[in-house]
């Protein structure tokens, strides 16, 4: 009697004694609409905020270099002292030559004064009188013109000790004392750089961007505008610590690469970053208000490279979906189509679900 019990028990497991026990098991992922913020990684190089190449504005000999190389340097801060014996004789002159012409004219202006009161009473000639005006005139423009000159040849004085024309870091020097120097020179005598901030110049295809206009246009994306945020990732891998900002975008397109320029601008107060490395930027190009992500281990492509996703539907049926996907954002693809918010789709145990088996689902991650 006891066996007959055992076999009865084994006899109907098959049928409603365990139903699921031959069901295959899978967990599943239920997609959610939300806020996807679209992000694009640009390869740069970093550049100056501000570029000042020293060169002469007259020659001479370099009698002193005033600055240590690689070091910081002012606005006005003097780098180089050019001998100036020669601007000095000419500026000496040229106050000489307006101390002459200002007693001229202090002469011209008494001899026209007096004339002016000898004319009332006939004593002069109207011609001697209007002489003298004459004179006077000319003793002011003798004493402009030798101010003019004065101004000059201070100038060129001054130029003859080279200050810094913005404040910055200084690189090496390409010329040494003793070495001349001359004011048409085409070479620098050292080059200021701004370090603090920096831009970063990305380049971005054509194509991309247009695509992302077309989206903004159509309303699927919105805009982030002006001084969109960007992060910035050095040559290593490690991401920057200080966050930059997109400043503008260029308005032509190279037609050789197809791509246009970008430029960001990064906070450097520790001079970490120098001009010319190499980074890669993440900028923030949009947000899709009501985007579908779906899991990458829960997509798979076809011989022919469309990407397909099981999805267990309302009677725990598996059903296959042909779906679009555009871009990856972090371990998810961004859906385009084929998929919809409430949608399970199987992240786990894919290889035992086929199109139409009926399957126990479970949420992923869930206790």
């Amino acid at each position: 009697m006891v066996l007959g019990v055992l076999l009865a028990a084994c006899g109907g497991g098959g049928s409603g004694g365990m139903p699921g026990a031959f069901t295959p098991q899978v967990s599943v992922v239920t997609l959610q609409a939300q806020a996807v913020t679209l992000t694009r990684e640009l390869p740069g190089r970093t550049s100056a905020f501000l570029v000042a190449e020293v060169r002469p504005q007259v020659s001479g000999i370099v009698k002193r270099r005033l600055f240590t190389e690689g070091g910081h340097v002012d606005a006005g801060q003097p780098l180089y002292e050019l001998d100036d014996s020669i601007y000095r004789a000419q500026y000496n002159s040229a106050r000489a030559a307006l101390q002459k012409a200002q007693a001229t004219l202090e002469a011209a202006r008494l001899n026209a004064d007096r004339s002016a009161e000898l004319v009332k009473i006939d004593a002069v000639s109207t011609q001697d009188n209007e002489t003298a005006i004459a004179s006077l005139r000319q003793a002011e423009a003798d004493v402009a013109s030798g101010q003019a000159a004065l101004d000059s040849s201070a100038v060129n004085l001054a130029y003859a000790h080279l200050v810094s024309p913005i404040s910055g870091r200084i690189g090496k020097s390409w010329v040494t004392p003793g070495a001349l120097v001359t004011s048409d020179q085409a070479a620098a005598m050292a080059i200021v750089q701004q370090l603090d901030p920096l831009y970063v110049d990305v380049n971005q295809s054509s194509s991309e961007w247009l695509q992302l206009r077309q989206e903004i246009a159509a309303g699927r994306v919105q805009s982030g505008g002006r001084d969109t945020p960007a992060q910035i990732v050095l040559e290593n891998g490690a991401a920057y610590e200080h966050p930059g900002k997109l400043q503008f975008a260029d308005v032509t397109v190279d037609p050789t690469t197809g791509e246009f320029l970008l430029r960001i601008i990064v906070p450097n107060p520790n001079h970490l970053l120098m001009p010319g490395m190499y980074v890669r930027a993440v900028i923030n190009e949009g947000v899709i208000p009501q985007g579908i992500l779906v899991p990458q281990r829960g997509v798979t492509r076809d011989p022919k490279g469309g990407a397909t996703a099981l999805v267990v539907d309302r009677d725990g049926k598996v059903e296959r979906r042909d779906i679009k996907v555009s871009r990856t954002v972090g371990d998810q693809w961004l859906v385009d189509g084929g998929l919809a918010a409430g949608d399970r789709v199987i992240v786990e145990g894919v290889q035992k679900a086929q199109p139409g088996m009926r399957v126990q689902a479970s949420e992923a991650g869930a206790s």
